[in-house]
Protein backbone atom coordinates (compact mmCIF):
# COMPACT_ATOMS: atom_id res chain seq x y z
CA UNK A 1 0.00 0.00 0.00
CA UNK A 2 1.40 3.61 -0.87
CA UNK A 3 1.87 6.38 1.04
CA UNK A 4 -1.11 8.01 -1.03
CA UNK A 5 -2.87 5.23 0.06
CA UNK A 6 -2.85 4.71 3.75
CA UNK A 7 -2.67 8.86 4.54
CA UNK A 8 -5.20 9.78 6.17
CA UNK A 9 -5.50 13.60 8.24
CA UNK A 10 -6.31 13.26 11.99
CA UNK A 11 -9.61 14.26 12.23
CA UNK A 12 -8.89 17.21 14.44
CA UNK A 13 -7.42 18.93 11.67
CA UNK A 14 -9.99 18.95 8.82
CA UNK A 15 -9.57 20.51 5.67
CA UNK A 16 -6.79 21.29 3.48
CA UNK A 17 -6.01 25.17 5.77
CA UNK A 18 -5.99 23.79 8.50
CA UNK A 19 -3.61 20.87 7.88
CA UNK A 20 -1.27 23.46 5.95
CA UNK A 21 -1.28 25.88 8.44
CA UNK A 22 -0.78 23.40 11.52
CA UNK A 23 1.95 21.29 9.86
CA UNK A 24 4.01 24.90 9.27
CA UNK A 25 3.38 26.27 12.99
CA UNK A 26 2.62 23.83 15.27
CA UNK A 27 3.46 20.42 14.67
CA UNK A 28 6.97 18.38 15.84
CA UNK A 29 8.96 18.14 12.93
CA UNK A 30 11.80 15.84 14.27
CA UNK A 31 12.23 12.75 16.85
CA UNK A 32 16.22 12.75 17.00
CA UNK A 33 18.11 16.29 18.07
CA UNK A 34 16.89 19.14 15.90
CA UNK A 35 19.82 19.55 12.93
CA UNK A 36 22.93 21.66 13.78
CA UNK A 37 24.21 22.95 9.88
CA UNK A 38 27.55 23.84 8.23
CA UNK A 39 26.94 26.16 5.92
CA UNK A 40 29.03 27.03 2.72
CA UNK A 41 28.81 30.04 0.40
CA UNK A 42 29.31 28.79 -3.40
CA UNK A 43 30.19 31.31 -6.17
CA UNK A 44 27.51 30.75 -8.94
CA UNK A 45 28.53 31.07 -12.90
CA UNK A 46 27.39 34.73 -13.05
CA UNK A 47 29.75 35.60 -10.33
CA UNK A 48 26.92 35.80 -7.55
CA UNK A 49 26.17 33.38 -4.71
CA UNK A 50 24.04 30.76 -3.04
CA UNK A 51 24.63 29.94 0.52
CA UNK A 52 24.01 25.79 1.06
CA UNK A 53 23.56 24.15 4.38
CA UNK A 54 24.61 21.10 5.25
CA UNK A 55 23.52 18.81 8.05
CA UNK A 56 26.04 17.55 10.65
CA UNK A 57 24.88 14.37 11.77
CA UNK A 58 26.94 11.18 10.94
CA UNK A 59 26.81 9.57 7.36
CA UNK A 60 29.16 6.90 6.02
CA UNK A 61 31.41 7.97 3.16
CA UNK A 62 29.68 6.09 0.74
CA UNK A 63 26.11 6.12 2.13
CA UNK A 64 23.56 7.93 -0.36
CA UNK A 65 23.27 12.51 -0.40
CA UNK A 66 19.50 13.35 -0.09
CA UNK A 67 19.71 17.08 -2.03
CA UNK A 68 16.38 19.12 -1.06
CA UNK A 69 15.41 22.36 -3.16
CA UNK A 70 12.90 24.39 -0.74
CA UNK A 71 9.63 26.27 -1.88
CA UNK A 72 9.18 29.71 -2.31
CA UNK A 73 10.18 32.08 0.37
CA UNK A 74 11.77 28.38 2.09
CA UNK A 75 14.90 27.60 3.86
CA UNK A 76 16.41 24.81 5.79
CA UNK A 77 14.75 26.50 8.61
CA UNK A 78 11.45 25.12 7.10
CA UNK A 79 9.56 22.88 8.98
CA UNK A 80 9.73 19.99 5.97
CA UNK A 81 13.20 20.81 5.71
CA UNK A 82 14.18 19.72 9.48
CA UNK A 83 11.65 16.75 8.56
CA UNK A 84 13.78 15.89 6.13
CA UNK A 85 17.16 15.95 8.11
CA UNK A 86 15.77 14.27 10.80
CA UNK A 87 14.57 11.25 8.11
CA UNK A 88 18.47 11.55 6.77
CA UNK A 89 19.69 11.31 10.17
CA UNK A 90 17.68 8.30 10.85
CA UNK A 91 19.07 6.33 7.75
CA UNK A 92 22.48 7.82 8.18
CA UNK A 93 22.54 9.52 4.87
CA UNK A 94 24.33 13.14 3.75
CA UNK A 95 21.82 15.69 3.75
CA UNK A 96 22.35 19.61 1.83
CA UNK A 97 19.93 22.40 1.40
CA UNK A 98 20.56 24.95 -1.39
CA UNK A 99 19.00 27.76 -0.79
CA UNK A 100 17.74 29.69 -3.99
CA UNK A 101 19.32 33.15 -4.39
CA UNK A 102 18.38 35.63 -1.38
CA UNK A 103 16.59 32.86 0.84
CA UNK A 104 19.43 32.34 3.00
CA UNK A 105 18.96 35.51 5.06
CA UNK A 106 21.26 37.82 2.94
CA UNK A 107 20.36 39.22 -0.64
CA UNK A 108 22.62 37.76 -3.00
CA UNK A 109 24.27 40.24 -5.73
CA UNK A 110 22.81 40.08 -9.54
CA UNK A 111 20.35 41.91 -10.70
CA UNK A 112 18.18 38.56 -10.41
CA UNK A 113 16.51 36.44 -7.70
CA UNK A 114 14.98 33.08 -8.25
CA UNK A 115 12.02 31.48 -9.70
CA UNK A 116 9.63 28.62 -9.84
CA UNK A 117 11.37 27.12 -13.34
CA UNK A 118 15.20 27.81 -12.93
CA UNK A 119 16.40 24.67 -14.23
CA UNK A 120 19.74 26.46 -15.58
CA UNK A 121 20.44 26.66 -11.71
CA UNK A 122 18.88 23.51 -10.12
CA UNK A 123 21.43 21.77 -12.85
CA UNK A 124 24.65 23.57 -11.99
CA UNK A 125 23.81 23.02 -8.44
CA UNK A 126 23.03 19.29 -8.49
CA UNK A 127 26.04 18.73 -10.60
CA UNK A 128 28.22 20.36 -8.32
CA UNK A 129 27.01 18.00 -5.94
CA UNK A 130 27.57 15.25 -7.60
CA UNK A 131 31.03 16.25 -8.53
CA UNK A 132 32.24 17.26 -4.62
CA UNK A 133 30.93 13.94 -3.97
CA UNK A 134 31.66 10.69 -6.25
CA UNK A 135 31.48 8.33 -3.94
CA UNK A 136 27.73 9.11 -3.23
CA UNK A 137 24.39 8.64 -4.80
CA UNK A 138 22.62 11.53 -5.13
CA UNK A 139 19.12 12.02 -4.83
CA UNK A 140 17.05 15.02 -4.94
CA UNK A 141 13.39 16.50 -3.52
CA UNK A 142 11.97 19.16 -4.25
CA UNK A 143 9.21 21.19 -2.45
CA UNK A 144 6.48 23.39 -3.63
CA UNK A 145 8.25 25.85 -6.30
CA UNK A 146 11.61 23.83 -5.80
CA UNK A 147 9.68 20.73 -6.56
CA UNK A 148 8.42 22.00 -10.02
CA UNK A 149 12.08 23.39 -10.60
CA UNK A 150 13.52 20.37 -10.28
CA UNK A 151 11.26 18.08 -12.44
CA UNK A 152 11.39 21.08 -14.87
CA UNK A 153 14.79 19.83 -15.09
CA UNK A 154 14.53 16.01 -14.90
CA UNK A 155 12.26 16.51 -18.23
CA UNK A 156 14.66 19.02 -19.82
CA UNK A 157 17.62 16.70 -19.38
CA UNK A 158 16.04 13.64 -20.10
CA UNK A 159 18.37 10.43 -20.61
CA UNK A 160 21.44 12.86 -18.80
CA UNK A 161 19.63 12.96 -15.68
CA UNK A 162 20.65 9.91 -14.94
CA UNK A 163 24.56 10.76 -14.71
CA UNK A 164 23.54 12.87 -12.09
CA UNK A 165 20.80 11.77 -9.92
CA UNK A 166 19.76 8.23 -8.85
CA UNK A 167 16.24 9.90 -8.62
CA UNK A 168 13.91 12.87 -7.65
CA UNK A 169 10.69 13.72 -5.91
CA UNK A 170 8.71 16.58 -6.04
CA UNK A 171 5.93 17.37 -2.95
CA UNK A 172 3.06 19.60 -3.22
CA UNK A 173 4.40 21.47 -6.03
CA UNK A 174 2.38 23.43 -8.62
CA UNK A 175 3.26 21.59 -11.74
CA UNK A 176 0.91 24.17 -13.49
CA UNK A 177 1.92 27.46 -12.93
CA UNK A 178 -1.00 29.22 -13.86
CA UNK A 179 -3.89 27.48 -12.03
CA UNK A 180 -1.50 27.02 -8.79
CA UNK A 181 -1.23 31.25 -9.44
CA UNK A 182 -4.80 31.45 -9.84
CA UNK A 183 -5.59 29.10 -6.78
CA UNK A 184 -3.48 31.31 -4.58
CA UNK A 185 -4.75 34.59 -5.92
CA UNK A 186 -8.60 34.11 -4.32
CA UNK A 187 -10.14 34.41 -1.55
CA UNK A 188 -8.80 32.57 2.01
CA UNK A 189 -5.49 32.01 -0.02
CA UNK A 190 -5.51 35.38 -0.62
CA UNK A 191 -6.18 37.16 2.67
CA UNK A 192 -3.44 34.75 4.32
CA UNK A 193 -0.86 33.02 2.07
CA UNK A 194 -0.42 36.04 -1.01
CA UNK A 195 0.03 38.04 2.10
CA UNK A 196 2.66 35.82 4.36
CA UNK A 197 4.31 35.29 0.50
CA UNK A 198 4.19 39.39 -0.31
CA UNK A 199 5.08 40.50 3.11
CA UNK A 200 9.18 38.93 2.51
CA UNK A 201 9.16 39.15 -0.83
CA UNK A 202 8.52 42.58 -1.93
CA UNK A 203 10.60 43.94 0.94
CA UNK A 204 13.61 41.72 -0.76
CA UNK A 205 12.63 43.19 -4.05
CA UNK A 206 13.17 46.74 -2.77
CA UNK A 207 16.45 45.37 -2.04
CA UNK A 208 16.98 44.57 -5.00
CA UNK A 209 16.19 47.86 -6.60
CA UNK A 210 18.72 49.78 -4.26
CA UNK A 211 21.56 47.28 -5.42
CA UNK A 212 20.16 47.72 -8.98
CA UNK A 213 18.37 51.17 -9.37
CA UNK A 214 15.84 51.23 -12.29
CA UNK A 215 15.39 47.37 -12.20
CA UNK A 216 11.58 47.95 -12.26
CA UNK A 217 8.77 50.48 -11.06
CA UNK A 218 9.31 50.51 -7.24
CA UNK A 219 5.57 52.31 -6.99
CA UNK A 220 3.53 49.88 -8.81
CA UNK A 221 5.61 46.90 -6.92
CA UNK A 222 4.15 48.54 -3.82
CA UNK A 223 0.91 48.47 -5.40
CA UNK A 224 1.22 44.87 -6.14
CA UNK A 225 -1.43 42.66 -4.26
CA UNK A 226 -1.08 39.09 -5.39
CA UNK A 227 1.10 36.87 -6.69
CA UNK A 228 0.44 37.78 -10.50
CA UNK A 229 1.48 41.47 -9.78
CA UNK A 230 3.96 40.96 -8.82
CA UNK A 231 5.85 37.94 -10.97
CA UNK A 232 4.22 40.57 -14.19
CA UNK A 233 6.36 43.41 -12.39
CA UNK A 234 9.88 41.28 -11.15
CA UNK A 235 9.85 38.02 -11.60
CA UNK A 236 9.30 37.55 -14.98
CA UNK A 237 11.15 40.39 -16.38
CA UNK A 238 13.90 39.79 -14.48
CA UNK A 239 14.22 36.20 -15.73
CA UNK A 240 13.69 36.71 -19.08
CA UNK A 241 10.23 36.39 -19.42
CA UNK A 242 7.80 38.36 -20.91
CA UNK A 243 5.37 38.85 -18.22
CA UNK A 244 3.36 36.53 -15.80
CA UNK A 245 1.52 34.45 -18.48
CA UNK A 246 4.77 33.57 -20.09
CA UNK A 247 6.49 32.71 -17.05
CA UNK A 248 3.86 30.70 -15.69
CA UNK A 249 3.47 28.70 -18.81
CA UNK A 250 6.91 28.50 -20.06
CA UNK A 251 8.57 27.40 -16.23
CA UNK A 252 5.46 24.78 -15.63
CA UNK A 253 7.00 21.28 -15.06
CA UNK A 254 3.69 19.59 -16.48
CA UNK A 255 4.63 19.91 -20.05
CA UNK A 256 8.01 17.95 -20.03
CA UNK A 257 6.87 14.81 -17.35
CA UNK A 258 6.56 12.75 -20.18
CA UNK A 259 10.14 13.69 -20.79
CA UNK A 260 11.77 12.59 -17.57
CA UNK A 261 14.02 9.20 -18.25
CA UNK A 262 14.42 8.56 -14.09
CA UNK A 263 12.14 7.25 -11.78
CA UNK A 264 10.21 10.78 -10.93
CA UNK A 265 7.92 10.80 -7.51
CA UNK A 266 5.34 13.66 -7.74
CA UNK A 267 3.33 13.90 -4.23
CA UNK A 268 -0.03 15.93 -4.46
CA UNK A 269 -2.62 16.32 -1.86
CA UNK A 270 -6.24 16.48 -3.66
CA UNK A 271 -6.98 19.10 -0.74
CA UNK A 272 -4.05 21.33 -1.47
CA UNK A 273 -5.33 24.55 -1.12
CA UNK A 274 -2.52 26.02 -3.50
CA UNK A 275 -2.47 23.24 -6.32
CA UNK A 276 -6.03 22.66 -7.75
CA UNK A 277 -7.00 18.57 -7.81
CA UNK A 278 -8.24 19.18 -11.48
CA UNK A 279 -4.35 20.68 -12.14
CA UNK A 280 -2.58 17.80 -11.40
CA UNK A 281 -0.94 15.36 -14.17
CA UNK A 282 -2.62 12.15 -14.68
CA UNK A 283 -0.71 8.95 -15.98
CA UNK A 284 -1.36 9.60 -18.90
CA UNK A 285 0.67 12.88 -18.75
CA UNK A 286 3.39 11.62 -16.50
CA UNK A 287 4.97 9.02 -18.56
CA UNK A 288 6.57 5.68 -17.36
CA UNK A 289 9.00 7.35 -15.16
CA UNK A 290 6.82 9.29 -13.17
CA UNK A 291 4.95 7.47 -10.00
CA UNK A 292 2.10 10.06 -8.93
CA UNK A 293 1.01 10.09 -5.81
CA UNK A 294 -2.09 11.75 -4.84
CA UNK A 295 -3.99 11.57 -1.37
CA UNK A 296 -6.83 12.73 -0.64
CA UNK A 297 -6.00 14.74 2.16
CA UNK A 298 -2.79 16.49 3.38
CA UNK A 299 -2.95 19.92 2.67
CA UNK A 300 0.02 21.77 1.19
CA UNK A 301 3.38 20.54 2.52
CA UNK A 302 1.62 19.67 5.59
CA UNK A 303 0.43 16.15 6.12
CA UNK A 304 0.22 16.07 9.39
CA UNK A 305 -0.14 12.72 11.42
CA UNK A 306 -1.54 12.60 15.36
CA UNK A 307 0.91 12.08 18.35
CA UNK A 308 0.50 10.73 21.87
CA UNK A 309 -2.96 9.51 23.33
CA UNK A 310 -4.90 12.73 22.59
CA UNK A 311 -3.38 13.38 19.35
CA UNK A 312 -1.69 16.75 19.89
CA UNK A 313 0.33 18.45 18.91
CA UNK A 314 1.69 16.11 15.79
CA UNK A 315 4.07 15.68 13.48
CA UNK A 316 4.79 15.85 9.81
CA UNK A 317 7.52 13.23 10.12
CA UNK A 318 5.47 10.95 7.78
CA UNK A 319 5.74 12.43 4.55
CA UNK A 320 9.29 12.73 4.51
CA UNK A 321 9.62 9.22 5.66
CA UNK A 322 7.37 8.02 2.93
CA UNK A 323 8.96 10.34 0.21
CA UNK A 324 12.61 9.48 1.29
CA UNK A 325 12.30 5.66 1.39
CA UNK A 326 11.05 6.05 -1.77
CA UNK A 327 13.75 7.78 -3.00
CA UNK A 328 16.31 5.24 -1.70
CA UNK A 329 14.20 2.15 -3.13
CA UNK A 330 14.99 3.36 -6.63
CA UNK A 331 18.93 2.70 -5.88
CA UNK A 332 20.10 -0.11 -7.57
CA UNK A 333 20.08 -3.42 -5.52
CA UNK A 334 23.86 -3.43 -4.93
CA UNK A 335 24.39 0.25 -3.72
CA UNK A 336 26.17 0.56 -0.13
CA UNK A 337 23.34 0.67 2.61
CA UNK A 338 22.37 4.18 3.80
CA UNK A 339 21.84 3.08 7.32
CA UNK A 340 25.23 2.50 9.19
CA UNK A 341 25.18 1.12 12.49
CA UNK A 342 24.82 4.63 14.13
CA UNK A 343 21.84 5.19 12.61
CA UNK A 344 20.14 1.57 12.96
CA UNK A 345 20.30 2.75 16.78
CA UNK A 346 18.93 5.62 16.51
CA UNK A 347 16.43 4.75 14.11
CA UNK A 348 15.70 2.03 16.82
CA UNK A 349 15.39 4.28 19.83
CA UNK A 350 12.61 6.35 17.82
CA UNK A 351 10.63 3.36 16.32
CA UNK A 352 7.96 3.80 19.34
CA UNK A 353 6.93 7.00 17.83
CA UNK A 354 6.28 5.81 14.48
CA UNK A 355 3.44 3.99 14.68
CA UNK A 356 1.19 6.08 12.23
CA UNK A 357 4.10 5.62 9.73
Amino acid sequence: MTFAQRYQAPWWLPGGNAQTLWAALCARRHWGPAPTWQRQRWTTPDSDFIDVDTAQHASAPDAPLLVLFHGLEGSSASQYAVAFADFAASQGMAFAVPHFRGCSGELNLAPRAYHSGDFDEIDWVLRRFAAEHPGRPLLAAGVSLGGNALLRWAGEMGHSAAGTVRAVAAVCSPLDLAAGGRAIGRGFNRLVYTRMFLSSMVPKALKKLEQHPGLFDREALLAARDLYEFDNLFTAPLHGFRDTDDYWARASAKPVLRDIRVPALALNALNDPFVPAASLPTTADAGSHVTLWQPAEGGHVGYPVSLGPLGLPGHVRTMPEAVGRWLIQQLPPDAPSALPPQGAALAARQSRFRGAL
